[in-house]
């Protein structure tokens, strides 16, 4: 353990009964609930970054289940069943997330979501869709999910604007809630390693040793957490990288945009924080180029963003951008989320598919509860 000290080895780095590679919304949210399972364990979490790598600090503070466009699309690649139980999940996961960080704390608003329309065809499908929707959704939420909405000037958009609004979906601020979560990992007695990089992991005499730049990590068992960066280490796995790029506007006077829109499948994105917007998206523009792990903005996509939130979003309206930036997802040929045991010891919890808010902490905590059996 070369550049390492006797206090640092015998403090952080032996006796280690769970590592948890990532500190994003499910490494946290694992790591507290195997403090509850597993009151004495020592319990210690790995993040490459000096914050939360990958999305879970970066996202746009969506807590969303799925637009109707988008469900539609879902159900041409799935099953009723599959595609209706992940929504499922996404509203179980929203609700234990809720109740882990409080409604209050992390500035949880339900203004509900609604869907904007440039293809009057993909409109036209969704109307003639809406009864089924709401009908597969209702033992969900016990009410009509999505309704046609019709006074889009009240959010400053064309009057002859398409939308269709979507009742129950919200959004947080992404920072106050891992804030949160980060605060209630540090009363649990749980370290963070940051700026510890995995750089190999395997077994030896029945434990995994985990290699780092500057330590070996000696630890009983071992949980992947951190979505899309888990196919560097197995590349058979069915999960690739997926860059989101957003940017959020400098504050614009009297802003009639309150809520979450999605468009176009929901491959584009925007809503409210206070009197800014906030617009992400665009990686079906060019999918390979965005199939990649390093966190930049690209001007091919931002140039698009730009276009649509002066043609369509705040048209003859003057806007000022802030800042830019660009989170990774992890997604794969299907939906669900990638749940499982790989070997002796270690276990994965990846591939939430953008739907990280949503879903983050039910398989935090479904994934820790496996790695607790016996």
């Amino acid at each position: 353990m070369s550049g390492t000290s006797y206090w640092e080895e015998q403090t952080f780095l032996k006796n280690i009964d769970y590592t948890i590679i990532g500190s994003g919304i499910v490494g946290l949210t694992c790591a507290l609930e195997l403090r509850r399972l597993n009151p004495n364990s020592k319990i210690i979490i790995l993040e490459r970054g000096f914050l939360p790598t990958g999305a879970s600090t970066k996202n746009a503070g969506f807590t969303c289940f799925g637009s109707p466009s988008e469900l539609l699309d879902d159900l041409k690649n799935s099953s009723e069943e599959s595609v209706f139980k992940l929504v499922e999940d996404r509203v179980k996961g929203l609700s234990k997330l809720r109740a882990l960080v409080g409604d209050k704390t992390m500035d949880y608003r339900e203004y509900g979501s609604y869907e904007l329309f440039e293809d009057a065809n993909l409109y036209d499908e969704c109307i003639a869709n809406i009864n089924y929707l709401n009908k597969q959704l209702h033992s969900t939420f016990n009410a009509n999910t999505f309704n046609v909405f019709t006074k889009p000037t009240e959010f400053g958009f064309d009057i002859n604007s398409l939308l269709i609004k979507n009742n129950f979906e919200g959004q947080i601020n992404t920072g106050l809630m891992m804030q949160k979560l980060l605060e209630l990992v540090q009363q649990a007695n749980i370290q963070i390693l940051n700026g510890f990089e995995v750089l190999n992991f395997y077994t030896s005499k029945n434990q995994w040793m985990i290699e780092g730049g500057q330590a070996t990590l000696k630890s009983n068992k071992l949980i992947l957490c951190n979505n899309a960066f888990a196919k560097q280490f197995f590349p058979e796995f069915d999960l690739k990288p997926a860059r989101a790029q957003v940017l959020i506007t400098k504050p614009i006077e009297n802003l009639k945009i309150k809520g979450c829109f999605h468009m176009d499948e929901g491959y584009y994105y925007f809503r409210n924080v206070g009197n800014r917007v906030l617009f992400g998206g665009g990686r079906n523009l060019d999918f390979d180029a965005e199939e990649t792990f390093e966190m930049y903005t690209s001007e091919k996509i931002q140039n698009q963003l730009l276009h649509l939130l002066k043609t369509k979003i705040l048209p003859n309206q003057s806007f000022e951008v802030d800042q830019t930036w660009a989170g990774i997802m992890g997604v794969g040929s299907s939906k669900s989320t990638h749940i499982k045991q790989l070997k002796e010891g270690l276990f994965c919890a990846v591939r939430l598919g953008g739907m990280g808010v949503a879903l983050g902490t039910k398989v935090g905590q479904e994934v820790a509860q496996l790695s607790s059996k016996k």
